[in-house]
């Protein structure tokens, strides 16, 4: 019912300010839509099988993990993603996170929601954290991603988002640009816990990217040690398999 309600908000919304697709970003045919039928075409959905600890696709079920989650210290106990990170997502996010198109983030959700929402579910979730953005990156950008998506996300899933539960105490160098011992030295400190308890709860961690892993791995850290019962990563693109 919340889902239908939040589909005819939607489309009377695009109706009066015209929606840009997340994919070719120009205005969304037909009206009413989040993106063009085409454009959707060009997406690489995230297909099975998946790394049973971050949700990458991997070659074969028996193989169970990733090339990184099988050699490195993972502490959230699951995730998803929506896409592949390629090229075709790579300019969405760019635009989403950079050119303010926030309302990429209505698409994501909704995508994110069809395809997994049965499962998200089933984890009884008590709330989403949005991974943080340093405060100077917010200020140049107006908002955080992660949280424009965690916040769209709980309209479906009927639980609070709890952008106080994390903060970022340091501007780190952007981790696409580092290798893997600099990611991990990058990220040293860069979070610590807010003011939002999360002790003995169950969260669902949010960002739109996930690669390496370092990143989702520093924060869930940070939660647990917080006293968080679990965590588990919802992302709008993940990384492909490097094994």
């Amino acid at each position: 019912m919340e889902g239908k309600k939040i589909e005819w908000k939607e489309r009377t919304l695009s109706v009066l300010y015209p929606r840009r697709c997340p994919v070719c970003h120009e205005i969304v045919s037909p009206v009413g839509r989040l993106i063009c039928p085409d454009c959707e075409k060009k997406v690489s959905f995230v297909k099975e099988p998946t790394c049973l600890r971050c949700g990458k696709e991997i070659a074969a079920a028996e193989i169970e993990y990733c090339y990184d989650c099988s050699r490195q210290e993972r502490s959230f106990v699951g995730g998803v993603a929506l896409a592949v990170y390629n090229d075709v997502m790579r300019a969405s996010i760019r635009q989403f996170k950079n050119k303010g198109r926030i309302e990429y983030a209505d698409w994501y959700a909704k995508a994110l929601w069809e395809r997994y929402g049965e499962q998200l579910k089933r984890l009884k979730p008590d709330a989403l954290v949005p991974v943080p953005v340093h405060r100077s990156r917010r200020s140049e950008r107006g908002y955080n991603q992660a949280q424009e998506l965690a916040r769209r996300l709980a309209k479906y899933m009927g639980i609070p988002v709890w952008p106080g539960a994390l903060v970022r105490r340091k501007k780190t160098v952007a981790q696409k640009y580092l290798g893997l011992g600099e990611r991990e030295r990058n990220l040293e400190g860069a979070f610590g816990p807010g003011r939002q308890p999360v002790k003995g709860a169950a969260v669902f961690l949010v960002d739109d990217i996930y690669t390496t892993g370092n990143t989702a791995q520093a924060c869930t850290r940070v939660l647990l040690e917080a006293g968080a019962e679990s965590v588990f990563l919802v992302n709008v693109c993940i990384g492909e398999n490097d094994g």
